[in-house]
């Protein structure tokens, strides 16, 4: 299952994928954790110190990397510099699945030790002075775009991706390479804003939203957040002794979270769950190419000299019964 957080800055939303890629790795659920946002906050949520996450590889630092072990073979695609952030993949390209070793692993993903399991972190890597004036952020979560678009995962294995704050992530087709997002919202008028855009952005889509409440501190805020976004509030989660300790840099046990927080991440993971019996991976494939076009036609053909309309391939369809190219 492919899994966005989203939200405000200041929203919890780092705060709520990091607990909940504990909560599946405590299920003993195989996980890929992505930190797309310009902040890069996840792996320090995860328990890295400073040192660690300073040492995670950047994913946009090897793009090249990944861009040639993504097109494989397919003729469709005449090199890695051909490539955009959109290029879907065909006959011939290589997948990523959740499960196996691979270069782009190797090179951008690290193991990271959590009391309750193992996961694969990756990072787009941070928004550096070296970059401004030159390049957008969205350059930055290209790879991670790039990845999604070649990834093929099944029931029980999950892509947890902490993505950009604000309503940024629609400069991409990127909101809709997965399928649940769940949006995390303060109980104001500010929180629920985020929600408004991605709601109507999202509505052509077929993107299923769902939204966590966080920081409600009583009947009041729930009652808030109920008449702002009704059928679509999933959960709510309070204060959060465990999380202020974790903040301090020292981590109890996961196992000593707060029950009702558990509880809210347990109906987390089965939305989640929920979300696999609908999926439509031919309209999953026509997104994928329609995004695709869209970029090609306003600056990656004029950027590449390349048709890239060329590299779609009319009969492919992405689901797990794609067999990857070795």
């Amino acid at each position: 299952m492919k899994i966005a957080f989203v939200g405000k800055g200041g929203s919890g939303k780092t705060t709520l994928s990091s607990l909940f890629v504990r909560h599946l790795a405590a299920e003993g659920a195989p996980v890929v954790a992505v930190d797309a946002d310009i902040n890069q906050h996840l792996g320090a949520a995860l328990g890295l110190d400073e040192a660690e996450a300073a040492a995670l590889p950047a994913m946009g630092e090897h793009l090249p990397l990944i861009k040639d072990y993504l097109r494989g073979t397919n003729p469709r695609i005449a090199s890695a510099e051909t490539m955009i952030k959109t290029t879907p993949p065909g006959t011939g390209s290589r997948l990523l699945r959740v499960c196996e070793d691979n270069p782009v692993y190797d090179a951008c993903a690290r193991p990271v030790e959590l009391d309750e399991g193992t996961v694969r972190l990756m990072v787009t890597g941070p928004f550096t002075d070296a970059d401004l004036g030159v390049a957008c952020y969205h350059s930055k979560t290209g790879a991670v775009e790039l990845c999604l678009n070649h990834l093929v995962d099944g029931p029980g294995e999950y892509v947890v991706v902490d993505m950009t704050a604000g309503s940024d992530s629609f400069a991409s087709g990127m909101f809709t390479r997965f399928d649940i997002t769940f949006l995390v919202a303060e109980p104001t008028r500010k929180g629920v804003s985020v929600y408004r855009q991605y709601k109507e952005y999202a509505r052509d889509f077929g993107v299923t939203l769902k939204v966590v409440g966080n920081k409600v501190q009583g009947p009041d805020d729930l009652d808030f957040l109920r008449a702002e976004v009704g059928d679509d509030l999933l959960v709510t989660v309070g204060h959060s002794d465990w999380v202020r300790a974790v903040e301090k840099g020292r981590p109890p046990r996961f196992a000593l979270l707060e029950e009702p927080n558990r509880h809210a991440l347990r109906l987390l993971h089965t939305a989640a769950d929920a979300t696999y019996r609908l999926r439509d991976r031919e309209r999953y494939t026509r997104q994928m190419v329609h995004f695709h076009l869209k970029n090609a036609r306003s600056w990656g053909n004029e950027r590449t000299g390349t048709d890239l309309a060329a590299q779609v391939d009319p009969g492919f369809v992405l689901d797990e019964s794609v067999t990857a190219t070795a």
